[in-house]
């Protein structure tokens, strides 16, 4: 059995890619990477509060103490929330007060978040308050923390945030178990949130003064999902490369238009990575060397490879930039500053910095997707195909061969293009018109997720029919193309006569997700 086979049976075993090496994250509210986010929602890595970060949590939830002794009106801390910000609360009532905020914010509707995302909103808000400007106990985030390394996973339904005053529907869903109530799954069984606590061995948590607050109103729900789309987005715009070097070999393309001449001359970074890709991964052809097709350029789907997939290059690493920031950043309301005695209302709850970045993902990945779905074509028609039998199958009539592999693609592409249209410019008033504009952040990451999902697909149907044209060509490809060849080809062998279609794309986009094909390409790309 082939390695890369062995990893995709192993794989389909656990029901998961191959975790890498678990490592402890130690949250203090300013270093967490990208790659932290992975290990943790993926990988089952494991948290802890750093000293420091106690520290910080501790010297501001001391301040709120202050503030309810000396009776001083603090929105959240002593008044209701939103419109209610002018109805002052009674000391008495502070911790009915926080436990009403989650009950009656925790409206979300629709399927559940993946396992992975809710994972990811536990992390990043638990990090958001180590950074001490919130007003929570230690304890408290320690609830968060141990749920994550026992296992205990809210339900939290993908639908109801607007991404202003913070995705507070769905936090509230998050925070819910930690009062005992809500749902929960534990051990792959769903079940009330409380049973869930009791059977990990964790204390259900009474909130007091602020605290409800500080969990929810935040951005991390919009932030886990980014984190984990462009940590999945990096990766698939170096796999574009791989799968669309693999059509121009097996559509006998012209590799100058890649000479590095041509883009120095237009020096975007992306464009200049992306053709020195493509350059590396063609090179020692013989199916290029020996092509007789007589013309002097190819169609834009493989000329213009490095300017299309560059872009999207570029403005992935956009993105990243952006949420780089996001996830070490603190974005509830107020904030308290406790060196210098102040409570400061103001709006870094507001999602637009996640929201553009979002509806710029999915903009790119969608493009990444188009081009990909104009080299199928040429790949299964014969018009374009330089030589290829027509819809890559040496027995057409009798066999479809990839036919309604290319109307796949076309339906993914379609609906790419829908989910495309910006999220970041609408807005609709909330709370009595107190939030007057918001951002929408939250619907466009999940709409950017979809759109990755459905990129890896076309891409894997691309490579299917790129495998299919190099073995019809019947030479040799390029040094990094022969390797990716050769990793498709061990999990899924030539198409000879027609088969259940669906199971080859699954397989080649596991191949693509679980970043295979980069692993096999490796030194020569």
């Amino acid at each position: 059995m082939s390695e890369v086979r062995k990893t995709l049976v192993n794989q389909e075993a656990a029901g998961k890619a191959p975790a890498p090496k678990k490592k402890i994250v130690c949250l203090d509210g300013s270093s967490l990477t990208i790659e932290d986010v992975v290990a943790v929602a993926r990988h089952g890595a494991k948290v802890e509060l750093s000293s420091q970060g106690a520290i910080n949590m501790e010297i501001s939830y001391q301040m709120v103490r202050t503030l309810l002794e000396e009776k001083k009106v603090v929105y959240g801390i002593t008044t209701g929330f939103g419109k209610f910000s002018n109805v002052v609360i009674n000391k008495d009532q502070t911790e009915q007060l926080q436990k009403n905020l989650i009950m009656s914010h925790a409206t979300g509707v629709g399927n559940p978040l993946p396992t992975e995302v809710v994972r990811g909103i536990m992390l990043l808000r638990a990090n958001a308050l180590t950074k001490g400007y919130s007003g929570i106990r230690p304890e408290v985030v320690e609830v968060l923390i141990s749920m994550l390394n026992k296992g205990v996973h809210p339900i939290v339904p993908e639908k109801g945030s607007v991404g202003s005053s913070g995705d507070l529907a769905p936090l509230s869903h998050v925070v819910l178990v930690m009062l005992g109530l809500g749902e929960a799954e534990y051990q792959g069984v769903r079940m009330p949130g409380k049973a869930a606590l009791d059977k990990a061995g964790i204390p259900a948590v009474q909130l007091q003064a602020k605290e409800g607050l500080a969990l929810i109103n935040g951005t991390q729900v919009m932030t886990a999902i980014a984190s984990l789309a462009t940590n999945d987005a990096l990766r698939l715009a170096e796999t574009a490369d791989i799968v669309g070097a693999m059509s121009v070999e097996a559509l006998e393309g012209i590799a100058d238009a890649f000479d590095e001449k041509i883009q120095k001359v237009r020096p975007h970074r992306g464009q200049s990575e992306s053709a020195a890709h493509l350059r590396k991964l063609v090179a020692g052809s013989q199916i290029l060397a020996e092509a007789k097709h007589g013309r002097v350029q190819d169609g834009y789907s493989l000329r213009c490879i490095p300017q299309v997939h560059g872009a999207s290059r570029d403005a992935i690493r956009y993105v990243q930039g952006v949420v780089e920031v996001e996830i070490n950043s603190v974005t509830d309301n107020p904030l308290l500053f406790p060196s210098e005695g102040e409570v400061i209302s103001g709006g870094n709850f507001h999602g637009q910095p996640l929201a553009l970045a979002m509806d710029f993902l999915g903009i790119a990945l969608a493009e990444l997707a188009n081009i990909s779905e104009r080299r199928i074509e040429r790949l299964v028609n014969p018009q374009l195909s330089c030589g290829l039998p027509a819809f890559l199958t040496e027995k057409g009539g009798l066999n479809s061969g990839y036919m309604i592999a290319q109307y796949t693609a076309a339906s993914l592409v379609s609906e790419n293009k829908v989910l495309a249209h910006p999220a970041s410019v609408d807005s609709i008033p909330t709370s009595g018109n107190q939030e007057d504009h918001v951002s929408m952040g939250t619907i466009a990451a999940r709409k950017a997720r979809t759109i990755l999902e459905n990129a890896q697909y076309v891409l894997a149907i691309e490579l299917l029919c790129a495998a299919q044209g190099i073995d019809l060509r019947g030479s040799t490809p390029g040094a990094g193309t022969q390797e990716a060849y050769q990793a498709v080809r061990q999990v899924v062998p030539k198409l000879k006569e027609d088969r259940v279609a669906y199971q080859d794309i699954e397989t080649a986009v596991k191949v693509i997700r679980e970043n295979l094909l980069l692993a096999a390409v490796g030194e020569s790309a």
